[in-house]
């Protein structure tokens, strides 16, 4: 399965984190980047994820910044991408069992890294239920 993954000067430390556990868990990853804790926009590792999910290039997304909302607001302007922001396990098994959610969001400043991975292990291993789950995912792009 592929994976890419981005984040601003924020998320910096944790996509770093996510990039190696990722790899071990044996997931082909894709950086975007930032790859330095100097200031830098969003916006443009958003996108870069969400171009990534939207064409087909990977499988699902991880964008990070520091509450999360900006990547996660601009990560969705792509067409047949679901982003969730995720801040704890139960979230993160919400938005793949009821949303598929395909680009998980996490905010950096407000979670510690072992719940990071903890949640993003819990989205891994968490079915979509299907069912009336997708006709609501249908509504979702109109």
């Amino acid at each position: 399965m592929n994976v890419v993954i981005g984040a601003d000067h924020a998320g910096f430390e944790l996509k770093a984190l996510l990039h190696r556990w990722l790899e071990g868990q044996g997931f082909a990853v894709q950086d975007v980047g930032t790859f330095s804790d100097e200031s830098t926009d969003y916006p443009d590792y958003a996108h870069a994820v969400g171009r990534a999910v939207s064409a087909g290039k990977a499988d699902w997304g991880v964008v990070i910044c520091g509450s999360g909302n900006g990547v996660c607001m601009t990560v969705n302007k792509h067409p047949g991408v679901r982003a969730a922001l995720c801040w704890n396990k139960e979230i993160a098994r919400l938005a793949k069992a009821h949303n598929n959610a395909n680009v998980m969001c996490l905010p950096a400043r407000f979670i510690h890294p072992a719940d990071a991975v903890e949640m993003l292990y819990t989205y891994l291993n968490t079915p979509f239920e299907g069912g009336r789950h997708q006709r609501r995912i249908e509504k979702i792009d109109g």
